[in-house]
Protein backbone atom coordinates (compact mmCIF):
# COMPACT_ATOMS: atom_id res chain seq x y z
CA UNK A 1 0.00 0.00 0.00
CA UNK A 2 1.62 3.19 -1.31
CA UNK A 3 2.51 5.87 1.99
CA UNK A 4 0.26 8.90 2.14
CA UNK A 5 2.42 11.82 1.58
CA UNK A 6 2.94 14.59 4.57
CA UNK A 7 2.88 17.91 3.12
CA UNK A 8 3.83 20.84 4.96
CA UNK A 9 1.96 24.19 3.61
CA UNK A 10 3.57 27.55 4.96
CA UNK A 11 1.60 30.25 4.60
CA UNK A 12 -2.00 28.35 5.36
CA UNK A 13 -4.02 30.60 6.82
CA UNK A 14 -5.50 32.53 3.55
CA UNK A 15 -6.05 32.68 0.12
CA UNK A 16 -4.24 29.68 -1.97
CA UNK A 17 -2.59 28.47 1.39
CA UNK A 18 -5.86 28.28 2.48
CA UNK A 19 -7.40 26.65 -0.21
CA UNK A 20 -4.30 24.53 -0.43
CA UNK A 21 -4.51 22.83 2.79
CA UNK A 22 -8.38 22.16 2.49
CA UNK A 23 -7.97 20.28 -0.75
CA UNK A 24 -5.03 18.62 0.56
CA UNK A 25 -7.00 17.18 3.46
CA UNK A 26 -9.77 16.11 1.04
CA UNK A 27 -7.02 13.88 -1.15
CA UNK A 28 -6.08 12.17 2.34
CA UNK A 29 -2.20 13.57 2.22
CA UNK A 30 -1.20 14.11 6.11
CA UNK A 31 -0.97 18.19 6.10
CA UNK A 32 0.56 20.60 8.55
CA UNK A 33 -0.54 23.91 8.34
CA UNK A 34 2.18 26.80 9.04
CA UNK A 35 0.67 30.62 9.63
CA UNK A 36 -0.05 33.16 11.97
CA UNK A 37 -3.97 33.49 12.20
CA UNK A 38 -4.92 31.61 15.31
CA UNK A 39 -9.03 31.60 14.56
CA UNK A 40 -8.16 29.96 11.10
CA UNK A 41 -5.94 27.32 12.64
CA UNK A 42 -7.87 26.45 15.56
CA UNK A 43 -10.95 25.72 12.68
CA UNK A 44 -7.98 24.29 10.43
CA UNK A 45 -7.61 21.74 13.38
CA UNK A 46 -11.13 21.27 14.01
CA UNK A 47 -11.13 20.15 10.49
CA UNK A 48 -8.48 17.55 11.30
CA UNK A 49 -5.23 19.46 10.15
CA UNK A 50 -2.12 19.07 12.10
CA UNK A 51 -1.41 23.11 12.89
CA UNK A 52 1.91 25.05 14.15
CA UNK A 53 1.80 29.03 14.44
CA UNK A 54 4.60 30.79 12.95
CA UNK A 55 5.93 33.53 11.62
CA UNK A 56 7.62 32.52 8.31
CA UNK A 57 10.15 35.75 8.80
CA UNK A 58 11.27 34.46 12.17
CA UNK A 59 13.99 32.79 12.63
CA UNK A 60 13.48 31.35 16.03
CA UNK A 61 10.05 29.85 14.55
CA UNK A 62 11.78 28.83 11.31
CA UNK A 63 13.80 26.70 13.14
CA UNK A 64 11.33 24.99 16.00
CA UNK A 65 9.32 24.12 12.67
CA UNK A 66 11.52 23.07 10.95
CA UNK A 67 13.55 20.79 13.36
CA UNK A 68 9.53 18.95 14.16
CA UNK A 69 8.89 18.84 10.91
CA UNK A 70 11.59 18.13 8.68
CA UNK A 71 10.77 14.56 7.57
CA UNK A 72 7.75 16.15 5.36
CA UNK A 73 7.92 14.91 1.97
CA UNK A 74 6.47 17.87 0.31
CA UNK A 75 7.06 21.97 1.23
CA UNK A 76 4.71 24.44 -0.07
CA UNK A 77 5.53 28.36 -0.15
CA UNK A 78 2.43 29.92 -0.34
CA UNK A 79 3.66 33.36 2.19
CA UNK A 80 3.68 36.59 0.14
CA UNK A 81 2.65 39.85 0.83
CA UNK A 82 2.66 42.96 -1.95
CA UNK A 83 2.46 46.75 -2.03
CA UNK A 84 1.45 47.96 -5.33
CA UNK A 85 2.25 51.74 -5.52
CA UNK A 86 5.32 54.12 -7.21
CA UNK A 87 8.53 52.92 -6.46
CA UNK A 88 9.41 56.23 -4.72
CA UNK A 89 5.78 55.97 -2.66
CA UNK A 90 6.96 53.05 -0.73
CA UNK A 91 8.07 53.00 2.39
CA UNK A 92 11.58 51.08 4.10
CA UNK A 93 8.94 49.31 5.80
CA UNK A 94 6.81 47.95 2.81
CA UNK A 95 10.54 47.34 0.96
CA UNK A 96 11.59 45.71 3.97
CA UNK A 97 8.52 43.35 4.45
CA UNK A 98 7.99 42.37 0.88
CA UNK A 99 11.67 41.39 0.49
CA UNK A 100 11.51 39.58 3.85
CA UNK A 101 8.50 37.71 3.14
CA UNK A 102 8.78 36.50 -0.78
CA UNK A 103 12.27 35.71 -0.89
CA UNK A 104 14.62 35.99 2.07
CA UNK A 105 12.19 33.39 4.50
CA UNK A 106 11.66 30.46 1.82
CA UNK A 107 15.69 30.59 0.96
CA UNK A 108 16.18 30.33 4.60
CA UNK A 109 13.67 27.69 5.31
CA UNK A 110 14.99 26.03 2.37
CA UNK A 111 18.36 25.89 3.16
CA UNK A 112 17.39 24.49 6.83
CA UNK A 113 15.97 21.77 5.24
CA UNK A 114 18.03 20.64 2.74
CA UNK A 115 20.47 18.21 4.67
CA UNK A 116 18.13 15.80 6.04
CA UNK A 117 16.52 16.00 2.08
CA UNK A 118 19.52 15.46 0.49
CA UNK A 119 20.72 12.84 3.47
CA UNK A 120 17.62 10.99 2.50
CA UNK A 121 17.58 11.97 -1.41
CA UNK A 122 13.87 12.61 -1.98
CA UNK A 123 11.58 15.98 -1.29
CA UNK A 124 9.43 18.13 -3.17
CA UNK A 125 9.72 22.18 -3.00
CA UNK A 126 6.76 23.70 -4.12
CA UNK A 127 6.57 27.47 -4.80
CA UNK A 128 3.61 30.09 -5.74
CA UNK A 129 5.71 32.14 -7.75
CA UNK A 130 3.44 35.14 -9.76
CA UNK A 131 3.08 36.46 -13.41
CA UNK A 132 4.98 39.48 -11.91
CA UNK A 133 8.15 37.75 -11.95
CA UNK A 134 8.60 37.42 -15.81
CA UNK A 135 6.81 40.33 -16.77
CA UNK A 136 7.47 43.11 -14.36
CA UNK A 137 4.37 46.33 -14.24
CA UNK A 138 4.43 49.73 -12.82
CA UNK A 139 3.47 50.09 -9.47
CA UNK A 140 4.80 46.67 -8.68
CA UNK A 141 8.61 47.11 -8.91
CA UNK A 142 9.82 46.04 -5.40
CA UNK A 143 6.87 43.52 -4.87
CA UNK A 144 8.11 42.01 -8.98
CA UNK A 145 11.82 41.86 -8.05
CA UNK A 146 11.12 39.98 -4.90
CA UNK A 147 9.15 36.96 -7.56
CA UNK A 148 12.32 37.64 -10.13
CA UNK A 149 14.37 36.80 -7.55
CA UNK A 150 12.20 33.48 -6.58
CA UNK A 151 12.65 32.32 -10.41
CA UNK A 152 16.53 32.58 -10.20
CA UNK A 153 17.05 30.83 -7.17
CA UNK A 154 14.64 28.18 -8.00
CA UNK A 155 16.57 27.95 -11.19
CA UNK A 156 19.95 27.38 -9.78
CA UNK A 157 18.61 25.30 -6.76
CA UNK A 158 16.86 23.00 -9.07
CA UNK A 159 20.42 22.05 -10.59
CA UNK A 160 21.77 21.90 -7.27
CA UNK A 161 19.37 19.18 -6.16
CA UNK A 162 18.15 17.02 -8.91
CA UNK A 163 21.19 14.44 -8.15
CA UNK A 164 19.51 13.96 -4.51
CA UNK A 165 16.19 13.09 -6.21
CA UNK A 166 14.89 16.23 -4.94
CA UNK A 167 12.08 18.35 -7.34
CA UNK A 168 11.36 21.96 -7.30
CA UNK A 169 8.77 23.37 -8.51
CA UNK A 170 7.21 27.08 -9.10
CA UNK A 171 3.48 27.97 -9.81
CA UNK A 172 3.26 31.51 -11.62
CA UNK A 173 -0.26 32.85 -11.65
CA UNK A 174 -1.76 36.02 -12.73
CA UNK A 175 -4.13 37.91 -10.10
CA UNK A 176 -5.78 36.05 -7.73
CA UNK A 177 -9.28 37.03 -6.22
CA UNK A 178 -7.47 36.86 -2.51
CA UNK A 179 -7.06 39.49 0.44
CA UNK A 180 -3.88 39.95 -0.91
CA UNK A 181 -4.54 41.64 -3.66
CA UNK A 182 -7.19 43.93 -1.31
CA UNK A 183 -3.91 44.20 1.01
CA UNK A 184 -1.41 44.96 -1.50
CA UNK A 185 -3.84 47.81 -3.51
CA UNK A 186 -5.89 49.33 -0.74
CA UNK A 187 -7.94 51.84 -3.58
CA UNK A 188 -9.61 48.62 -4.78
CA UNK A 189 -9.04 49.77 -8.11
CA UNK A 190 -6.65 47.39 -9.90
CA UNK A 191 -8.83 44.02 -8.86
CA UNK A 192 -12.06 46.14 -10.11
CA UNK A 193 -10.20 46.98 -13.08
CA UNK A 194 -8.31 43.45 -13.83
CA UNK A 195 -11.93 41.60 -13.52
CA UNK A 196 -12.95 38.44 -15.52
CA UNK A 197 -8.79 38.29 -15.52
CA UNK A 198 -8.91 37.30 -11.65
CA UNK A 199 -8.18 33.78 -10.95
CA UNK A 200 -9.97 31.86 -8.09
CA UNK A 201 -7.42 30.41 -5.04
CA UNK A 202 -9.11 27.02 -5.45
CA UNK A 203 -8.10 26.86 -9.51
CA UNK A 204 -4.88 28.19 -8.18
CA UNK A 205 -4.76 25.16 -5.23
CA UNK A 206 -6.37 22.64 -7.57
CA UNK A 207 -3.51 23.01 -10.06
CA UNK A 208 -0.69 22.94 -7.68
CA UNK A 209 -1.77 19.75 -5.64
CA UNK A 210 -1.77 18.14 -9.28
CA UNK A 211 2.04 18.30 -9.36
CA UNK A 212 2.73 16.92 -5.85
CA UNK A 213 1.79 13.28 -8.08
CA UNK A 214 3.25 15.00 -11.03
CA UNK A 215 6.44 17.74 -10.53
CA UNK A 216 7.19 19.49 -13.70
CA UNK A 217 9.57 22.92 -13.41
CA UNK A 218 6.73 25.44 -13.94
CA UNK A 219 2.78 26.28 -14.26
CA UNK A 220 1.78 29.40 -15.60
CA UNK A 221 -1.80 30.44 -14.65
CA UNK A 222 -3.48 31.80 -17.32
CA UNK A 223 -1.71 29.79 -19.75
CA UNK A 224 -1.91 33.14 -22.26
CA UNK A 225 -0.35 34.78 -19.51
CA UNK A 226 2.80 32.16 -19.50
CA UNK A 227 3.05 32.79 -23.49
CA UNK A 228 3.00 36.73 -22.88
CA UNK A 229 6.49 35.98 -20.35
CA UNK A 230 8.03 34.22 -23.50
CA UNK A 231 7.20 36.53 -25.90
CA UNK A 232 8.45 39.23 -23.26
CA UNK A 233 11.65 37.04 -22.95
CA UNK A 234 12.51 37.51 -26.80
CA UNK A 235 10.93 41.38 -27.47
CA UNK A 236 10.39 43.05 -24.17
CA UNK A 237 9.72 46.71 -26.38
CA UNK A 238 7.18 45.44 -28.15
CA UNK A 239 5.36 43.60 -25.20
CA UNK A 240 5.52 46.56 -22.98
CA UNK A 241 3.96 48.62 -25.89
CA UNK A 242 0.92 46.62 -27.01
CA UNK A 243 0.41 45.56 -23.08
CA UNK A 244 0.37 49.21 -21.76
CA UNK A 245 -2.85 49.28 -21.29
CA UNK A 246 -3.09 46.22 -19.36
CA UNK A 247 0.02 46.59 -17.72
CA UNK A 248 -1.30 50.13 -16.53
CA UNK A 249 -4.51 49.30 -14.71
CA UNK A 250 -2.88 49.68 -10.55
Amino acid sequence: MKRRKRVLVIGATSGVGLSLVRQLKERSYDVIAVGRNESRLRALEAYGVMTHRADVTCDTDLEEVVDRYASVDVVLFSAGVGSFKAADELSFEEIERMCATNIEAPMKWTARLLPKWKERKSGHFIWIGSQAGKVATPKASVYAATKHALIGYTNALRMEVAPYGIDVSVVHPGPIDTPFIDRADETGAYKASVGTWLLRPEEVAKRTVRLIERPVREVNMPRVMGVTSKWYAVMPRFVEWVGRPFFMKK
